[in-house]
């Protein structure tokens, strides 16, 4: 089963991977050993970001984009590039490829209204955080990874106010209602991303 319904022309797989690896510069056919790989990239993502030089000012997509391109670029020739392809989950689809340049807004109205996120109160850190981790997703800009790095940009916000990085844990025990509240935000709607969000800083806080 693919995580993602594709469609759209430029839709590639890996030779041999039946269907279930994008094509990649690795030659990589295996899901599992894809995320691993993955998953060790974002790690050195994260430690350069948040640990090495911590970015203090105001983010924006252009800082997006390039993450993801540090992140990805070594298994994908389009990491940093907006999709061109059509994206769904579950029946649910994300913005049209043809509406990526909607990131614009995602820029003017949010990522240069609600970063940096030094001066924030807690409740308006949380909202800042629910909205934009809302907007991101449902955005879905890249190809591959923007749930993590959807996630990334949260615990970036959280580390900028103060805070270490989150405890996702409970998003991942609970994907549907999680989901769920990122669909709420088409009307929005942010409280209940609001709630996952504190739920994650309580978790941290219990580790």
């Amino acid at each position: 089963m693919n995580k993602y319904s594709l469609g759209g022309s430029q839709t590639t797989y890996q030779p041999g991977s039946n269907n279930r690896v994008l094509l990649n510069k690795l030659g990589i056919t295996d899901p599992e050993e894809m995320d691993e790989v993955e998953l060790l990239l974002l790690q050195q993502l994260y430690d350069r970001v948040l640990i090495q030089q911590l970015y203090e000012g105001v983010i924006t997509v252009e800082h997006l984009k390039t993450w993801h391109r540090q992140w990805l670029f070594p298994i994908y020739d389009w990491a940093g590039e907006e999709r061109s392809v059509n994206m769904g989950k579950n029946g649910f689809q994300f913005a049209a490829a043809t509406q990526i340049p909607y990131l614009n807004l995602l820029d003017r109205d949010y990522l240069s209204r609600l970063t940096p996120c030094q001066a924030l109160s807690d409740d308006e850190l949380i909202q800042a955080m629910a909205i934009i981790h809302v907007e991101l997703i449902l955005a879905h800009p890249f190809r591959e990874g923007n749930g993590r790095l959807a996630r990334l940009l949260a615990d970036i916000m959280a580390v900028q106010a103060g805070y270490g990085t989150l405890d996702y844990t409970s998003w991942d025990n609970n994907r549907e209602d999680y989901f769920t509240a990122i669909q709420q935000g088409l009307a929005c709607n942010y409280q209940p991303m609001m709630n996952w969000i504190e739920r994650a800083f309580n978790e941290t806080e219990a580790d």
